[in-house]
């Protein structure tokens, strides 16, 4: 009998296994670094096996997306990035309960699948995992023509942490007279990318390369930064402090994700005199003619976790967390009030 020659049948409809299972296993050295104690068995089964981390604890669970970020990575042909911003927007989402990360999932769906471009990837997923001390132990790869438009991908991510029973953040604690303290941001995080793609490419009529106006770094650079993890100066607060809330700045800003973590009958007012707007998000406000609270609602506005603690406990926050390498603001405190937040100045 002939040996059959070129491409399979199913290669040839767009879908080459071949070339899945080589990139996947050119990743393993790389997903076997993130492996933790608590990981059973080897990378590549069917699931991912991970230790019950004890019957005080509670598991917390987040998914989500890059978004229309991946657009600025497929101009700018980097993809080491997006990995990591994907680990760390689900590790801060669940270190908003007080969880730390036990272990991570990814799904990457994409029109083919380019080698080179899923290693960047795997890397910064890797790479972001390392630094939370977060186990990848598995996801999901698909290849789909038809599906996705051609050489587009798209990033996606499952974690699960745990918190003790005792130790769960809820934020029924915060009252009138505690303070907000904001821990600065990365830039856009991964949120904001449509308006900011559109003012920036489409009216402003920049290129990914062409510096950006009132900054040292190119487009790409800009939109690019890494989505910031709060992981490790917010849980050496908590070893020295009671936080009473903890609000991740994503989509929605300052008006949507604040109220998901107070006690009705209080408002969180921000003083938004207290920091500068970073260059990118300025830029994106006068090109684009956006209105200021539209601004304050799409993007953290340079304010990307906010940290709730009672007024006597401020100057020791704020020294743990500049010690943890951080650069904390007050930036405003809790009152009684109708509005979940009132934005000021």
């Amino acid at each position: 009998m002939k040996k059959k020659t070129g491409k399979s049948a199913y290669a040839k409809a767009g879908v080459d296994i071949d070339v899945k299972m080589n990139a996947l296993s050119r990743a393993k050295k790389m997903i076997q670094k993130t492996m933790t104690p608590g990981v059973i068995g080897n990378w590549g089964s069917f699931g991912g096996l991970f230790k019950s981390p004890g019957k005080d604890m509670v598991l917390v669970s987040s998914a989500d997306g890059v978004g229309t970020k991946l657009k600025v990575a497929l101009m700018a042909q980097r993809h080491d990035t997006v990995g990591q911003d994907i680990v760390n927007h689900c590790v801060n989402d669940i270190l908003v309960q007080g969880a730390y990360p036990l272990f991570f999932l990814d799904y990457f769906g994409a029109s083919r699948i380019d080698e080179g471009v899923f290693a960047q990837i795997i890397e910064g997923l890797c790479k972001a995992c390392r630094e939370n001390a977060c186990a990848l132990i598995g996801g999901e790869t698909a290849e789909m023509p038809g599906l996705y438009p051609k050489d587009e991908y798209d990033l996606v991510g499952t974690i699960v942490g745990a918190v003790e029973k005792k130790k769960i953040i809820t934020g029924k604690g915060i009252r009138a007279g505690d303070v907000l303290i904001g821990l600065p941001s990365s830039g856009l995080h991964t949120n904001g990318y449509s308006l900011a793609r559109r003012v920036i490419f489409e009216q402003a009529k920049l290129k990914v390369n062409d510096r950006l106006p009132g900054t040292k770094q190119t487009v790409a650079e800009a939109l690019l930064a890494v989505h910031k993890s709060y992981l490790k100066p917010v849980r050496t607060l908590m070893d020295h402090l009671t936080v009473q809330g903890l609000a991740h700045i994503t989509g929605g800003g300052f008006p949507d994700n604040i109220p998901r973590v107070l006690p009705e009958g209080l408002c969180a007012v921000i003083d938004r005199s207290t920091w500068k707007t970073p260059a990118l998000f300025a830029f994106i406000q006068e090109k684009g003619n956006v209105d200021r609270e539209e601004m304050y609602r799409v993007f953290n506005m340079g304010i990307g976790m906010v940290v709730i603690v009672r007024e006597d406990h401020v100057v020791e926050a704020l020294e743990v967390l500049k010690a943890a390498g951080e650069k904390p603001l007050v930036i405003g405190w809790m009152e009684k009030g109708p509005e979940a937040v009132r934005m000021m100045n």
